[in-house]
């Protein structure tokens, strides 16, 4: 599993002009399920991106997370995150978990990451072609990853 991690100023997910999901400061979640994945990274990756320590304390080092500043995470599924462009020019997502399997540790995602922060957490929805707005603070973008053969 990969998540693509965003600090943000604001961020939102738009289906057909409607915001599903919006966030002021916090963390934009790009999340991207391996054919592979199970639970148990879906459990680590929430529990890494709640205790993720990018939010600037007194002293403006990064050493606050979520979980100290209190803001909010907006997770958006991002199977393209999977795709694999070392041969040729169009990207195979062979990779990417098939969108049942994915679907399922994505919402498993959400509902672990809700657990750490024990606040609701807005969305994009599985499928869907979506446009997603930002404002990156920093930037601070990072990939967090586990795979389930480590």
């Amino acid at each position: 599993m990969v998540a693509l991690v965003q600090r943000v100023a604001d961020a939102a997910v738009d289906i057909d002009g409607e915001t599903i999901g919006a966030i002021d400061d916090g963390l934009l979640v790009f999340l991207g399920v391996h054919e592979d994945d199970t639970e148990a990274e879906s459990d680590w990756c929430a529990s890494k991106c709640a205790h993720l320590r990018v939010f600037p304390d007194a002293d403006g080092k990064m050493d606050e997370s979520l979980l100290d500043t209190g803001g909010d995470a907006l997770v958006v599924p991002q199977f393209t995150l999977y795709g694999d462009v070392t041969r040729g020019h169009r990207p195979s997502f062979d990779a990417a978990a098939p969108p049942d399997h994915a679907e399922r540790l994505y919402d498993h995602f959400v509902s672990a990451l809700e657990d750490h922060l024990e606040t609701d957490v807005p969305t994009g929805r599985f499928g869907a072609m979506m446009d997603v707005r930002l404002t990156n603070d920093g930037p601070v973008t990072l990939w967090v990853e586990r795979r389930a053969d480590t």
